[in-house]
């Protein structure tokens, strides 16, 4: 009988003598990773029984009671392996399993003898000796059963375990076997000490085979999927030949699941793996050219469409332009990269109109086709691409041939596509397009039929939360609309405006599209004075403030406010629409929402918590921790590290998700129903506790006032002889008059300015007033509060004056000899002061002056230090007071100043930037005081 060094010896000799010989049984290569063809071999699956320790064989060969059969078995195995005489193998099973029916369950040899058959059976099976694997792998399970984690040889039986079913898997491809396989190599791997045997093995040949196995599965982007992938991204270390593939075999299945779902953590987190494949594969290295369209495919035709940020859009062309110089003429991959750069230059010519974008891009396609004959697999995609860069190039050059071109090319992509194909919605909807558009040329009902039916049936190709539905709607509601205007049927109008309000609310399409969809049915519906108008404001409310609120830095939340046409009229023109439906109640929400929205997101996170503490003092700390964690994740400055600035911005909705969660739990408790969401009426109703606030609405569909009394509906005062044009006007004419007085003699009357604030009285306050005085006998000398929006902000509304005369020689009093004015920019910022102010024991006053600043930011103001004097003494002894002029008024101190006081007054010079707002700036010593770092401090 063979001692346990020997029979190892022997193994070992007879491995070697079946490679030498090239015996193997079976080839268990599989397509390379990398260029790597890497195998599981069969000396790995028998030598692993010894550890590199001394040489001592493993519990699985170890002499239990059962000492003769044992090593009797294992004299036979011997055999085996040195002659392949079956009836050995046969013998050594046999007396392997009376060992295992005379050890029980307790028996603490028990995984022994089941290990020392299991071995038996498994080589038998590697050399086509016995058929039964089952077998095999359920004593292998019972096994590693007996030996629970921390247990010393749990290693060897999950490597066992493993390798068995590798072999199951090589012989019938189960896909069940190589994904165990990966979840117990993803257990094995930290329990194998470096440098050891088994470590090499598990690492090596044994990893790489479940790495190209799991590599191999159809694409699953489910949980359970993603979740293998992730496994399978762990057994490949920074390092390992076989992460690029890895890395891009995952982002396919996140991309994927973006793709049925419209999550955008999943994206993101797709982009974030391509970068890196594409950092591990620098120029030179075989799969650049697709690690740079992947990457840049998946940042415009996904990212950017779904966000609308266009530094994904230029980092995706600039992608493609590096991607296209690394496939010159001949190269395999150029057909598939003129078609990928073809398709970013149509995107941004529909987003910026150069005309040598789409020139380039019909010319690249047109390549691409030659590429591409028929015959070839990818055909129908390029003739797709062309005819829509064509259709595009049409749109905006009405030039026939193009459209008439494009009508051929998708109906020959349609005859290469079968019905089951996966993108034939997309030629079924773009052809839809096409003649929707010729319908407009040639009235022929024909075309539009077509178009309305081609339209139809790319919806019925898609399921319910497919992000491509929301193109179809678009589609079916131009083609409906199209429809109205040429035949005047109400009925298509509906349809137009149904399936707007379907897009608009699509859940997994991203936001720029749904507000650019919810401003055309605003537009739609306010020229048709439709039934739906005040729904399409307060869906575009709704989603601009999703939209800004999901930014994760100040700048990009106030790009994003901005970006979008018509986005600063929206509040007013919803109020005006509330108004003209009678529902002034709902005016006063929706314009308080919509003008709240650029600041709402830094009053929500420094909400007051003191009521929510008495109710639940867990929740309150936690939303408060929440708070403090969003604020410092919002980056002021935008980083030009985009793989940062992604990952910044997953952590940054990664937060938002806990934040919300956390104040759902809170609006369920009793009492905090309201909790954050935007204030209803009888909330901002609170603002008028001291005095009525005046809401003036400038808006291109009426100009009127709301007033909200202290209690009680509001009163809706219209001001009928004046429009939005003539506000603008009146805006413009005060600039000039305010700059002409600044150089006239003071001892001249100002006659310019007495015109224009007689207008403001006669024509804007005088209305006011009389509601103030005769409905709600408002006392003179009462505080009333001034809320502007539009082109009242610019007008100078509390020195509205008739500048008369009566007949006792006595003036007529304006509006500062009726009432004490104040200005608050919405009723919430009101609400919230006073809250604030019952808090404070000693308010606090900062007078920040600064009469000389550098060279280049504006002339000497010589009475700025009079102008403080004067400040100084008017301010209550009770508060708090501080001076900053001169050299000390610099940024950073009045920055310094604006966190620490409650009242401000600024001497110094500023200015307004109607284009950008938040340059706005007052001038300091070195550098302006900027709204945008005002916001962020106060």
């Amino acid at each position: 009988m063979l001692g346990s060094g020997e029979v190892i010896a022997k193994l070992q000799m007879s491995w070697d003598e079946l490679l030498k010989n090239g015996d193997e049984p079976f080839d268990l290569s599989f397509p390379p990773v990398c260029g790597v063809h890497p195998s599981l071999t069969l000396k790995a699956a028998v030598v692993q029984a010894c550890d590199d320790q001394d040489g001592a064989l493993p519990d699985s060969l170890i002499d239990c009671e059962m000492t003769r059969r044992t090593d009797a078995g294992h004299a036979q195995f011997a055999e085996y392996i040195a002659n392949e005489t079956v009836s050995h193998l046969n013998a050594a099973v046999e007396h392997f399993q009376v060992v295992l029916d005379r050890c029980p369950v307790s028996h603490p040899n028990h995984a022994a003898a089941l290990t020392n058959l299991a071995w038996a059976r498994l080589l038998g099976y590697i050399r086509n000796d016995l058929q039964d694997i089952d077998t095999t792998i359920f004593l292998f399970r019972d096994a590693l059963a007996l030996r629970p984690r921390h247990h010393p040889d749990r290693s060897l039986s999950l490597h066992n375990l493993s390798l068995a079913l590798h072999w199951r898997h090589s012989k019938k491809r189960t896909a069940a076997d190589i994904r165990e396989s990966a979840q117990l190599h993803h257990e094995l791997l930290p329990l194998c000490p470096g440098g050891t045997y088994l470590r090499s093995i598990a690492a090596g040949a044994g990893a790489d085979y479940v790495i190209a196995g799991c590599n191999n599965l159809p694409t699953e982007a489910s949980d359970e999927g993603i979740c293998l992938q992730r496994v399978v991204l762990d057994l490949c270390p920074v390092g390992h030949q076989h992460r690029p593939g890895t890395l891009n075999h995952l982002s396919i299945i996140l991309e994927s699941r973006f793709i049925q779902s419209g999550n955008i953590d999943d994206l993101d987190e797709c982009i974030q793996f391509r970068r890196e494949a594409v950092s591990l594969c620098p120029e030179g290295h075989t799969a650049r050219v697709s690690c740079l369209i992947n990457l840049a495919v998946s940042l415009h035709f996904y990212r950017f469409n779904h966000q609308g940020n266009p530094n994904d859009l230029d980092e995706a062309i600039s992608l493609h332009e590096e991607a296209l110089r690394l496939c010159p003429v001949g190269h395999e991959s150029r057909h598939f990269s003129l078609s990928t750069l073809g398709g970013a230059l149509v995107t941004r010519f529909n987003n910026h109109g150069a005309k040598d974008d789409i020139t380039r891009a019909i010319s690249l396609h047109r390549e691409a086709l030659t590429l591409r004959p028929p015959g070839h697999p990818r055909r129908d995609t390029t003739l797709n691409n062309l005819a829509l860069a064509l259709h595009t190039r049409y749109e905006k050059f009405n030039v026939s041939e193009d459209l008439n071109e494009a009508i051929d090319l998708y109906r020959e992509c349609l005859q290469l596509e079968g019905l089951d194909h996966p993108e034939r919605h997309v030629t079924l909807r773009n052809l839809s397009s096409v003649f929707c558009f010729r319908f407009t040329d040639t009235r022929k009902n024909e075309d539009i039929e077509e178009a309305i039916a081609l339209c139809q049936s790319s919806l019925e190709a898609l399921p319910s939360l497919h992000p491509d539905r929301y193109f179809s709607y678009m589609r079916l509601h131009v083609a409906y609309l199209s429809r109205y205007r040429a035949q005047l049927n109400p009925p298509d109008f509906s349809l137009a405006v149904e399936n707007c309000r379907l897009a608009s609310g699509h859940p997994t399409q991203g936001f720029p599209n749904r507000i650019d969809t919810a401003l055309k049915w605003v537009d739609e519906a306010e020229s048709h004075q439709h039934d739906s108008a005040l729904e399409a404001y307060q869906v575009c409310v709704e989603l601009f403030d999703n939209h800004v609120m999901t930014r994760s830095s100040i700048i990009a939340r106030r790009e994003a406010a901005t970006a979008f046409r018509r986005a600063q009229s929206i509040p007013v023109d919803a109020a005006s629409c509330a108004i003209r439906r009678g529902n002034l109640l709902r005016a006063v929400e929706l314009i308080e929402q919509g003008r709240g929205q650029q600041w709402s997101l830094v009053s929500r996170l420094r909400t007051p918590l003191e009521d929510l503490e008495s109710t639940s003092p867990e929740l309150a700390r936690k939303v408060s921790e929440l708070n403090k964690r969003l604020a410092g994740a919002q980056g002021s400055v935008g980083s030009t590290d985009r793989a940062a600035a992604d990952r910044a911005a997953t952590e940054y909705r990664g937060l938002t998700r806990q934040w919300e969660a956390a104040v759902a739990e809170i609006r369920n408790l009793p009492g905090f129903s309201r909790f954050l969401l935007p204030p209803a009426y009888e909330d901002l109703q609170a603002a008028a506790r001291h005095g009525p606030v005046i809401v003036l609405i400038a808006s291109q569909y009426s100009c009127g006032t709301i007033i909200v009394p202290t209690s009680g509906d509001p009163y809706h005062v219209p001001l009928s002889s004046i429009a939005l044009a003539d506000l603008n006007n009146l805006k413009e004419r005060f600039t000039g008059a305010i700059r002409n007085a600044s150089r006239m003699d003071p001892t001249k009357p100002r006659n310019d300015l007495i015109v224009l604030l007689r207008i403001v009285w006669h024509e804007i306050m005088l209305p006011v007033v009389n509601i103030l005085e005769n409905v709600l006998k408002l006392k003179r000398r009462s505080r009333i509060w001034l809320c502007p929006t539009a082109a009242f902000t610019s007008i100078p509304l509390h020195a509205a004056n008739p500048f008369l005369i009566k007949a006792d020689h006595s003036k007529e009093p304006c509006l500062e000899d009726l009432y004490v004015c104040s200005y608050t920019p919405t009723l919430s910022a009101l609400v919230r002061s006073r809250r604030s102010m019952k808090k404070r024991v000693t308010p606090s006053f900062v007078a920040i002056g600064q009469g000389q600043p550098s060279a280049g930011k504006g002339k000497e103001l010589l009475a700025v230090d009079s102008e403080l004097e004067l400040v100084h003494k008017l301010v209550p002894a009770t508060a708090s007071h501080t001076t900053i002029s001169g050299d000390a008024a610099t940024r950073a101190g009045a920055l310094e100043a604006l966190e620490s006081n409650t009242w401000v007054h600024l001497a110094c010079h500023g200015k307004q930037d109607p284009a950008q707002p938040y340059h706005s700036h007052f001038v300091m010593r070195d550098e302006h005081v900027t709204l945008s770092l005002w916001s962020d401090r106060v």
